[in-house]
C-alpha cells in the first residue's frame, strides 16, 4: 500500500509521500514522488498502485516530454498527456494483469504552477484517466492507504492555512497511518511549492528525524484525555455508584451428580 498526499493552501502546495513498496513478502524502498521540470517551470507527481504501471506510465510520459514539439502551459494539459499514457498502458498491460489476478490501479497527484496557469493547480488522476482539481472547500487528497490519516487532516486542515501548518498536518497524518498500516511506513518524501516565488523543493526524513515530533504528539493525545470534557462520561459511572457497585451477573447452580 502507499500514502500520498496532496494539499492546497492559498500560498501553495504540499506534497508527502511515503517510500514502503511491499511485494509479497518482501519489502523495499523507492520513491514515489517525482519533480519533472518543463518549459521553464515545474510539477510535481506522486502515484500509488502497482508499481510496474507506474514506471511504464512514467517512462511513456517522460519520453514525450523530450520531443520538442511538446509543450504545457497549463498544469491540466500535462495530466491529459499523463492520462493518455495511463490509457496506453491499460491498453498494453490490463488484459495481462486480469489474467494473474491482479488489478490494474494507478492513482496519481499531479501539482504545480506551469506558465499561464493563474494560480498553482492539485489534481487527482484515476486509473480510468479521467481527473478531478482539488480546491479550497477540501484542501488536500490522499491515495493509497487514506483511512487513518483523514481524521485528523478533516479535522484541523484549512484553504487558509500556512504552507508550514500544512506541512505539520500532513506529517501527523502519515504517523497515525504508520502507526496502523504495516505497509507504511519511511523514509518519507516532502515537495514543497511556493506560489510566490513558484520555487520548488524536495525533502527527505527518515524515521529518527521526526522520532520526537512522533512522541511529543502521542503524548499530548493521552495528557489531553484528562481534560476532555466529561459530564456525559460521570453520568455513566454514577449510575455504578448509584447500584452500589452490584454488578454481578449471578451464576446458575451446579448440579451434582449422585
Amino acid at each position: 500500500m502507499t500514502f500520498c498526499l496532496g494539499v492546497k493552501v492559498a500560498d501553495g502546495l504540499v506534497g508527502l509521500a511515503d517510500t514502503r513498496i511491499t511485494s509479497g513478502a518482501e519489502c523495499i524502498t523507492a520513491r514515489k514522488a517525482t519533480i519533472i521540470h518543463h518549459g521553464g517551470h515545474s510539477m510535481f507527481l506522486m502515484t500509488s498502485g502497482l508499481r510496474s504501471v507506474r514506471d511504464k506510465v512514467l517512462t511513456y510520459f517522460n519520453e514525450s516530454l523530450e520531443d520538442s514539439e511538446v509543450s504545457f502551459d497549463r498544469l491540466y494539459k500535462a495530466v491529459n498527456a499523463l492520462a493518455g499514457q495511463l490509457r496506453r498502458v491499460a491498453d498494453e498491460d490490463k488484459a495481462a494483469l486480469k489474467e494473474d489476478n491482479l488489478h490494474f490501479n494507478s492513482h496519481a497527484l499531479v501539482g504545480g504552477q506551469l506558465e499561464h496557469d493563474r494560480e498553482h493547480k492539485l489534481y487527482l488522476l484515476y486509473p480510468q484517466g479521467n481527473w478531478v482539481e482539488v480546491g479550497p472547500g477540501t484542501p488536500y487528497s490522499i491515495i493509497g492507504e487514506t483511512g487513518y490519516g483523514k481524521p485528523i487532516l478533516d479535522r484541523t486542515l484549512k484553504y487558509t492555512d500556512s504552507m508550514e501548518l500544512a506541512l505539520r498536518v500532513g506529517v501527523l497524518a502519515f504517523d497515525s497511518t504508520r502507526i496502523s498500516s504495516t505497509t507504511v511506513d519511511f523514509p518519507i518524501d516532502v515537495v514543497v511549492y511556493d506560489r510566490r516565488t513558484r520555487e520548488m523543493i524536495q525533502h527527505r526524513f527518515e524515521k529518527e528525524d521526526l522520532a520526537e515530533s512522533s512522541l511529543w504528539w502521542q503524548e499530548r493525545l493521552r495528557a489531553n484525555l484528562s481534560e476532555l470534557p466529561s459530564e456525559w462520561v460521570n453520568k455513566v459511572f454514577g449510575q455504578l455508584e448509584a447500584s452500589g457497585n452490584d454488578n454481578t451477573i449471578p451464576m446458575p447452580a451446579k448440579t451434582v451428580s449422585p
